[in-house]
């Protein structure tokens, strides 16, 4: 059985599965988690808007709300990592969970194992991107808040999630520099690059989706086709 990593971090588990919810609470309480559980979205949804979790674990098939409409409304005030669980492990319906703001996508059948891997990983990254601070200077236009894990631009937020944020964050750091798919898989989605896996893609269109909405047109994040991604500033 693999270690966990000992942590205090605060939880949500929303799963309607009574067996499975057990299971998964014991081990997540074993590793030093404290967790919270929920059967329904309705009441998931109120219970991550209301309080302070570190991460939410959300079925989406679930009574009620599903877990995709829960993320799609979390994510109008939340930013919080959520890691989706879904016997729905087609490629369409993963990318649906990333459209809705999902940071990761964990697919049924799977082992306690990859559960304690998976949700401590994501915890991690977000532990480390919050003490990370962004270079001053590195682009004026934007305001970047490591704790909110968003940007700003002039009062307005983008409502970025996590894996959108670290994306542009990482453009930031290298501009005018071309990105590989294999390097972003690697730095932000912490996977191997898979010709089969459009999770990136969508995470970009978001991210352009999301700045144009801002109104920001200091730079723009270009595909370079077969090779990667270019943040390159308007006028170079």
């Amino acid at each position: 059985m693999l270690s966990c990593e000992i942590s205090i971090a605060r939880i949500l588990l929303v799963e309607d599965d009574p067996l499975l919810a057990s299971h998964m609470q014991r081990r997540l309480e074993d590793c030093g988690y404290s967790v919270c559980h929920s059967r329904d979205g309705g009441e998931g949804l109120r219970l991550a808007a209301d309080e302070h979790f570190d991460l939410v674990l959300l079925d989406i098939l679930l009574p009620g709300l599903n877990g995709l409409q829960a993320l799609q409304r979390l994510r109008q005030y939340r930013s919080v990592p959520v890691i989706l669980i879904s016997a729905l492990g087609g490629e369409q319906d993963r990318i649906a969970g990333f459209s809705q703001g999902a940071d990761d996508y964990l697919p049924k059948p799977f082992s306690m194992d990859e559960l304690s891997v998976r949700v401590a990983a994501v915890l991690r990254r977000v532990a480390y991107e919050r003490r990370e601070w962004l270079p001053a200077g590195v682009d004026p236009h934007l305001q970047f808040d490591e704790v909110r894990m968003d940007i700003s631009l002039q009062g307005r937020w983008a409502e970025l999630t996590h894996t959108e944020f670290r994306l542009l964050e990482l453009f930031v750091r290298h501009p005018e520099e071309l990105l590989s798919k294999a390097f972003l898989y690697q730095q932000v989605l912490r996977r191997a690059f898979s010709r089969h896996d459009r999770s990136l893609d969508m995470h970009i269109s978001h991210v352009r989706r999301k700045l144009l909405a801002l109104g920001y047109t200091a730079a723009r994040l270009e595909t370079i086709w077969g090779k990667g991604y270019l943040f390159t500033r308007e006028g170079v």
